[in-house]
């Protein structure tokens, strides 16, 4: 069974970076494409990226383009998001997520079959 652990999140002000991390254990991660995902206070979770197994595809949501980069390191089994110019709207737990292909609708909720617990970003003044 695979198991996805967030950290990285935090509290941090406007324009401000971070970066999460994802670990995977217990299944062949570089087979894997991980999405991370986010869900704010009333609101439905939205997809911010998507990295394929061999990191030759991303996906960006148009809200974060140009400010977040996702990453994979198939050794470490870990996928990063780092994130800069941060805007109080991004703040969210964030969460990582994966599934056994790539391709069409990155962003659907509903194609990930493993999740993580998520990690909370706060992004205030």
């Amino acid at each position: 069974q695979l198991q996805l652990v967030e950290s990285g999140g935090g509290l941090v002000q406007p324009g401000g970076s971070l970066r999460l991390s994802c670990a995977a254990s217990g299944f062949t991660f570089d087979n894997l494409s991980i999405g991370w995902f986010r869900q704010a206070p009333g609101k439905e979770r939205e997809g911010v990226s998507s990295i394929s197994s061999t990191s030759a595809s991303r996906n960006y949501a148009d809200s974060v383009k140009g400010r977040f980069t996702i990453s994979r390191d198939n050794v470490k089994n870990t996928v990063y998001l780092q994130m800069n110019s941060l805007k109080p709207e991004d703040t969210a737990v964030y969460y990582c997520a994966a599934r056994h292909f790539w391709g069409t609708s990155w962003s659907d909720t509903r194609l990930y079959i493993y999740w993580g617990q998520g990690t909370q970003v706060t992004v205030s003044s």
